[in-house]
């Protein structure tokens, strides 16, 4: 979202004269919240990057925005371009900050609002900055609308006061700059000999709001879904600690499939093999005693952890060293 204020911010009791929204053309797929919002309150649209005039505004500002902009295009701004972004910068530049801060474990984050600088994503002075505590075992999308909701507060809270604001602004710490890439499929896959309990916890409140956990059963892509902290069932029995990772298990009081990881056991009450599927029809289609008993090989009774073919470049690279030994 890219947003234009016109002049005139401080004038009597009216913070903002004149707004206009710039978002992505209506053909996008996403169908954004922002525009959908703007039609229907009657407020002047723009495609990016088609911006027509807006040399008559005070200030801008993007939220979420995903695009570099140009020295001119912030120049034609008396008070620049401003950016609201989720975290405590220069930790976490980029663009999946709250994804991060809790993929990471963070305990503290918060909003930044800083000036944009041209061609470079999330490096220009601090305007205001805003620390605040994650909450115990959030997900991403939890935290992301605490942030939204404290981003807004703070927009307004600058915009009534800009021109001192901006007077103040401070340029980044160079140091504790860490970058939040976005979040893809890569980083789903469980890898049950490395991960803890406590690290696929935090994956899976980070990323399962946009992309399920996975692993490998017999060769085939299962998603795990509905994913069950033991720790959050004081009363869970014990299972033995001396299982292989991968390990699967059904518990059957509580409908839960047991896996074991690096340390510990996690759980599921939902998987995703050719369809959904509860715990229960999981085992009762493909791991109970009746299969188990018609197989010698163990490896079949657990996930196995997805590891990713070499690259072409690293294969062909490999040929190359056997060829000319």
């Amino acid at each position: 979202m890219h947003v234009f204020f016109r002049r005139h911010l401080e004038t009597g009791e009216v913070l903002i004269d004149r707004l206009e929204v710039v978002t992505l053309s209506a053909g996008y797929p996403s169908k954004l919240p922002v525009r959908k919002y703007a039609s229907q309150s009657d407020i002047p649209i723009h495609d990016w990057p088609d911006l027509g005039q807006c040399n008559d505004f005070d200030v801008g500002v993007v939220v979420s925005f995903g695009s570099l902009l140009s020295e001119e295009l912030i120049l034609r701004f008396p008070y620049g371009i401003l950016n609201v972004h989720p975290s405590l910068l220069p930790r976490w530049r980029g663009p999946a900050p709250v994804f991060h801060t809790v993929l990471h474990g963070d305990q503290v984050t918060g909003v930044t609002i800083m000036q944009i600088r041209p061609k470079r994503f999330d490096v220009g002075p601090i305007v205001m900055q805003k620390e605040c505590a994650v909450p115990t075992r959030c997900t991403a999308n939890e935290l992301g609308v605490m942030l939204a909701e404290a981003g807004a507060d703070m927009l307004l809270a600058t915009l009534k006061k800009l021109p001192e604001c901006i007077e103040n602004s401070r340029e980044q710490s160079k140091k504790g700059a860490t970058f939040a890439p976005k979040i893809n499929i890569a980083m789903s896959w469980v890898n049950w000999e490395e991960q803890t309990s406590e690290e696929l916890d935090r994956l899976n409140r980070a990323i399962s709001c946009r992309v399920p956990l996975r692993t490998l059963w017999m060769g085939n892509t299962v998603k795990l879904l509905d994913f069950v902290d033991l720790r959050d069932l004081p009363l869970f029995p014990a299972v033995t600690q001396q299982s292989i990772p991968g390990t699967i298990q059904f518990h059957k009081e509580s409908n839960i499939l047991l896996v074991r990881c690096k340390d510990d056991w996690v759980g599921f009450r939902l998987v995703v093999l050719k369809k959904k599927l509860s715990a229960a029809d999981f085992y009762n289609g493909y791991l109970h005693r009746y299969f188990q008993e018609r197989t010698n090989d163990h490896n079949v009774w657990r996930f196995q952890t997805h590891k990713p073919e070499q690259s072409l470049a690293k294969r062909a690279k490999r040929n190359w060293v056997a060829t000319h030994r």
